[in-house]
């Protein structure tokens, strides 16, 4: 468990000019609507302690030069819960930020609704929800940091439902609090690092590297543009393959620049997103995240030379959706020998986490950039590249289906294998050709 700062506090690790919002006034029935005996007595306690009149503070502060609303939940006052009053203050956070088009970051710690205000209480988390929809309707980011603890409503609300998802190091993290778990329950299940692990936040962030992280990703996510993703230049070979077998050989050549040096040669900044939201990462498959190129932020989505696994792919999707919404131009990699074929893959729906993928291309309105950089393996290869604007590198190639296999299913002998593989015709000259890529990167 970390160290639990005040809502104050935690605005001061990300910022120092913070203003507060003015606060809609509410008239409230003695002991709140449900006439709950104590509960005026105990806001009043909480109010004493903490300083503070809710259990969340808003308004809006610069984070290392981009504007955005803030809203900080105090823990301190009645355990971060939500009420109405809550949620009249996050109603009106969220409303000004559409109203000014700024980015919004909920640091969160609560351990959900409020009991002493009951159903009216619950309901509060569609409201939330509708607000947190209108903003993303408007094409702005919403960016997640979860504190000590996050649990319940504005966990599945304010926290799961940003768009990207920090946490700060030994957070409790769960829909579940401490007290209604099952008294069998692992513990190590509802933290940061696990729902990290589980594809259901980003990344862990130290608190005194928060403002620098979350400034970055403020600043990239804030950054539309309409131009095309720049395609990127070929780090390896320069010349042409021979052969069809040729070019098999130097995509898979383990000497090959692969994705990360892709991205590292073309990106001045990068941060990255991870995890599907459906309880699975591929970390080793896919990397997916926005950075900056040329004073520009690009999406991009880069496969790593292994077979991609489902999480990888909805990963992917997620990515090209967020960039679309927030208005970003969005680079792809492709280099996979194929989609992982595995049992395990097909128990986790690889055909539907590809056919989402290859829908969210095909009907995605910011411009996508494809560079094929090694291996195009298949259907597998295909969901992640653009049509009509897919390039290849000189050491790559692009099939139908690997030529050893493609021998195999004509029940050819192993030495026609090469034979076969001219006979695709998947060099990036003949994919040209074919019309296949636009054209082969010198």
């Amino acid at each position: 468990m970390t160290d639990r700062l005040s809502a104050r506090e935690t605005i001061a690790l990300v910022s120092d000019d913070f203003t507060e919002l003015p606060y809609p006034p509410k008239d409230s029935a003695p002991d709140g609507p449900l006439a709950w005996q104590g509960y005026d007595a105990s806001r009043a306690r909480a109010a004493e302690r903490t300083g503070e009149q809710e259990s969340v503070v808003c308004g809006t502060a610069h984070v290392e030069g981009t504007r955005a609303v803030l809203i900080a939940f105090e823990f301190g006052f009645l355990g971060g819960s939500l009420g109405e009053r809550t949620g009249d203050r996050l109603e009106a956070a969220y409303t000004h930020a559409r109203e000014q088009r700024l980015p919004v970051v909920p640091l969160v710690a609560t351990g959900g609704s409020r009991m002493q205000e009951g159903m009216l209480a619950l309901t509060q988390l569609q409201r939330v929800a509708r607000q947190s929809a209108l903003t993303r309707e408007a094409g702005l980011p919403q960016i997640a940091v979860l504190r000590d603890p996050t649990t319940g409503g504005g966990w599945a609300t304010l926290g799961a439902g940003a768009d990207v998802i920090l946490a700060l190091p030994g957070a409790q993290v769960g829909f579940a609090g401490s007290r209604i778990r099952p008294p069998d329950a692992d513990p190590a299940a509802y933290t940061a690092q696990a729902q990290v692990a589980a594809g259901s936040a980003d990344a862990i962030v130290r608190p005194e590297e928060l403002r620098e992280t979350l400034g970055l990703w403020l600043r990239l996510l804030t950054a539309p543009s309409d131009a095309p993703a720049p395609v990127p230049t070929p780090l390896g070979a320069t010349d042409l393959p021979a052969t069809g077998w040729a070019a098999v050989h130097r995509a898979r050549d383990p000497r090959r620049p692969r994705a990360d040096a892709y991205l590292d040669a073309y990106f001045t900044h990068r941060v990255a997103i991870s995890g599907d939201r459906c309880g699975g990462t591929d970390p080793a498959g896919m990397l997916c995240g926005f950075g900056e190129h040329e004073d520009r932020t690009i999406a991009y989505a880069a496969q790593t030379a292994t077979a991609t696994r489902p999480a990888g792919y909805r990963t992917a999707t997620r990515l090209i959706r967020l960039a679309e919404r927030l208005g970003i131009p969005v680079l792809t990699l492709v280099d996979t020998p194929g989609a992982a074929n595995d049992a395990e893959a097909e128990r986790q729906a690889v055909g539907a986490a590809i056919a989402d993928l290859f829908l969210t291309v095909a009907s995605a309105r910011t411009p996508i950039t494809t560079l094929v950089i090694g291996e195009g393996g298949s259907g597998g290869a295909l969901a992640l590249a653009a049509p009509g604007n897919t390039w290849a590198t000189p050491d790559s190639y692009f099939s139908v289906i690997a030529p050893e296999l493609a021998a195999a299913i004509l029940k050819r002998p192993a030495e026609e294998v090469e034979a076969t593989a001219d006979e695709l015709r998947i060099r990036p000259q003949d994919l040209v050709e074919l019309g296949v890529i636009r054209e082969h990167r010198p």
